[in-house]
């Protein structure tokens, strides 16, 4: 994805130097900038792949994304905007950002949630995650109803941080078409995400 696409077309005359040392050359608006996590993990770089393989990108499996049904979820996919959807027989799913994203985002400040009820389509916006040096959108992967939003975050928006893929979930939706889980097969299994990051870092 290019720089163009994502970068918000309202620049104003006041910009910034980022990061000397990950982005000599990239000027931004200090203002008015919405990244996705794909640019900004592009912007800031971490260590690579000792980061890659230390990352755990896995759900936890003590909290309610894993333990919403007796066996856990039957997928559990990754986007290349670095989220996470786990989805459970019912058809019921959770999502969120992974944690490899929530490290390059760095401290959250605050999280905007979608509207409970509200009806998706894959690749809608449906909230943002800003932290002290940037914001970054969240897309919905797949289509499906918004059935509820995690509400924990409005006061404890650390959590995005402290466990991404556990207490820090965002959205909890619901599928009800193959046309859904058509879109849930065309994501990344956990190793091919992995694989995608070492590939995104070269």
């Amino acid at each position: 994805m290019s720089f163009a696409t994502v970068m918000k077309r309202n620049m104003t005359n006041q910009v910034i130097m980022l990061g000397r040392r990950h982005c000599t050359n990239l000027l931004i608006n200090r203002q008015s900038t919405i990244m996705t996590p794909r640019l900004i993990l592009s912007l800031r770089r971490l260590s690579s792949t000792r980061y890659i393989n230390n990352s755990k990108n896995s759900l936890n499996k003590s909290e309610l994304p894993f333990t919403f049904s007796p066996q856990g979820p039957e997928q559990v996919k990754y986007t290349k905007d670095h989220e996470w959807v786990a989805l459970h027989p019912d058809g019921t799913g959770f999502l969120g950002i992974t944690d490899y994203a929530s490290a390059a985002l760095g401290d959250t400040t605050f999280v905007e949630l979608p509207e409970v009820d509200q009806i998706v389509e894959a690749g809608d916006s449906i909230g943002s995650v800003e932290s002290v040096k940037s914001a970054s959108e969240v897309y919905m992967p797949v289509d499906g109803t918004v059935t509820e939003v995690n509400t924990q975050l409005e006061d404890s928006p650390q959590l995005i941080n402290s466990d991404p893929l556990g207490k820090g979930w965002m959205v909890k939706f619901k599928v009800d078409n193959t046309k859904s889980k058509e879109q849930m097969d065309e994501l990344f299994s956990l190793e091919q995400y992995k694989e995608f990051l070492k590939a995104d870092e070269h």
